[in-house]
């Protein structure tokens, strides 16, 4: 960890940062869990959790955005592949919904 690294960057499990999941994972086992002080970044690199931002207008490092297009791009595949299994519990509607959050979010790390 380097303490003069200037760089905004994303968590390496992107997709499991932010106040959104925390909200998640709160209502479903009824705690919060603690943020931790130091992550793993999207870069590889060990920062502290407050030079973090799930946002991608805020991520200044391009490795770390890179990874975050990549996840969210996963992430999308992965739905729709979902959607085609028999007996899905998700819909369509639901499906393209989440594919185009996915999809946009990616473009959004890409367009930094």
């Amino acid at each position: 960890m380097s303490e003069t690294d200037p760089h905004i960057h994303v968590e390496r499990k992107v997709l499991q940062s932010g106040a959104a999941f925390r909200n998640v994972i709160a209502s479903t086992l009824g705690r919060v869990p603690d943020a931790p002080s130091v992550v793993t970044s999207g870069c590889g690199l060990q920062v502290p959790y407050a030079m973090t931002s799930p946002h991608p207008e805020r991520v200044t490092c391009l490795p770390c955005r890179e990874h975050a297009q990549r996840e969210h791009l996963r992430l999308a595949e992965q739905v729709e592949r979902l959607n085609g299994m028999p007996g899905s519990p998700i819909r369509d509607e639901q499906t393209a919904q989440m594919v185009e959050w996915a999809r946009d979010r990616a473009r959004r790390f890409a367009s930094g």
